[in-house]
């Protein structure tokens, strides 16, 4: 009987020292997001996390877009380091894998990720290992302004080719509008108009090849028309005066005010110009349209290929249990569907898309679907030294100070070296 009662106190023991550990247990989650509307749904679902999970705190951190790029590297070789932290996966995510500094976490979402939209799934998956989960596919296009577009007698209807975009800006400018506003001083929201050029006149077929050094590379044909075509816009002055002093959520903001007709944005900017306009109300879905980037003669890519993120969540290297547990409710169908009713996300679980209730998600979806290629961010898809330098010359174009030819040279300079 003693024997027993010793050993029930040494398992009430291991229970409490067990409980103890628990109680110690912080999930630390490094986010870039700046709309509070959806970080408060995100500190919701943490709270209610812990409130199920005694002795777990989740902990969230923020660093803004441009600053977390840039310091993340010098994070992850911290002891310190976050537990979650925000992807757009591509080659920025394979260098994090080659540094060893992201758990697999394959065998703790087995199971779970069946309910994933597979391609969203295999953005964060490599040699059949999961490193992250997605939460969310974007479509990059033109968001525009109704009223603006209408002073200008300008119908965004009939802005299908490349041609028809830079006759757009003529007009708006002879009707004393601003046609573009763009954050030129973050460089990446430039390199949407060489991407998505590129990916007009290429299409998936160029871009392979250029990533094999096919073809004169990244200095190939189709990527100095790229420039070529990104210059002819640029040489009707289309964007908002000081526009390489702007940084991305003052231009957002600046289209949230209704200053310019047009921007040429991530999907998600449907409800981030409402946060961050002046009057935190921003242009109602009413007065907001959409139009997919113009297609290019004799492009070779379908007007239906997509450019956009799979963006999501990776696992840093000896996180806690915890933190996969964590994300795994973080991304369910539940918070999912409610994101999406927020119109926040494009969900990537299965079944949460009949969250969606706004026309304007409702067609980036439909769009994403429809995509037979869907090409991640070239600033990602190319790691961070390649994709530095495509978002350097995108900029360097836009200010005059580099030509097309000079900047496709550049970035195939910059893949020789990475190879």
């Amino acid at each position: 009987m003693r024997l027993l009662a010793k050993l029930g106190l040494a398992a009430a023991a291991c229970l409490l020292w067990a409980n103890a550990a628990r109680a110690d247990t912080t999930v630390k989650w490094l986010h870039i997001e700046v709309n509070p509307a959806q970080v408060k749904i995100w500190e919701e679902v943490a709270r209610a996390y812990e409130a199920s999970h005694p002795g777990v705190k989740v902990e969230m951190q923020f660093l803004e877009n441009e600053a977390y790029k840039a310091k993340l590297p010098t994070i992850l070789q911290s002891k310190d380091r976050p537990n979650i932290i925000y992807s757009w996966a591509g080659g920025v995510l394979k260098a994090q894998i080659e540094a060893g500094v992201l758990e697999d976490i394959t065998d703790q979402v087995k199971g779970y990720s069946d309910g994933l939209t597979p391609a969203a799934l295999a953005a964060f998956t490599s040699d059949g290992h999961v490193y992250g989960l997605p939460i969310s596919l974007s479509q990059v296009g033109f968001v525009c302004n109704k009223e603006l577009m209408a002073k200008a007698k300008v119908d965004p209807a009939t802005i299908k080719s490349w041609d028809d975009l830079l006759a757009a800006v003529k007009t708006l400018k002879a009707a004393g509008v601003t046609p573009i506003v763009v954050g030129g001083a973050d460089k990446w929201p430039l390199h949407f108009y060489w991407t998505h050029l590129s990916v007009r006149i290429g299409g998936k077929p160029a871009f392979e090849a250029a990533l094999r050094g096919d073809n004169g590379g990244f200095a190939g044909e189709t990527f100095v028309k790229s420039g070529e075509l990104f210059k002819q816009l640029v040489d009707l002055q289309p964007f908002q005066n000081g526009f390489l002093g702007f940084k991305n959520p003052q231009a957002v903001g600046y289209f949230g005010d209704g200053k310019a007709a047009m921007t040429l944005a991530i999907s998600s900017i449907y409800n981030l110009q409402r946060a961050l306009a002046a009057d935190k109300v921003g242009l109602s879905e009413d007065k907001i349209c959409w139009f997919d980037f113009p297609t290019v003669d004799g492009g070779k890519g379908a007007p239906t290929d997509t450019l956009g993120g799979i963006t999501g969540w990776l696992i840093t290297k000896g996180s806690p249990k915890e933190a996969v547990d964590f994300l795994k409710y973080f991304i369910s169908k539940d918070v999912q569907t409610r994101l999406a009713a927020g119109n926040f996300v494009i969900p990537v679980v299965q079944g949460a898309e009949a969250g969606l209730n706004n026309a304007f998600m409702k067609l980036i979806a439909a769009n994403l679907a429809k995509s037979n290629y869907h090409q991640n961010f070239y600033d990602q898809s190319l790691g961070p030294s390649v994709g530095r330098v495509v978002n350097d010359v995108s900029a360097e174009i836009a200010g005059g100070s580099m030509s097309p030819q000079e900047a496709a040279k550049a970035i195939e300079a910059a893949r020789k070296q990475g190879n």
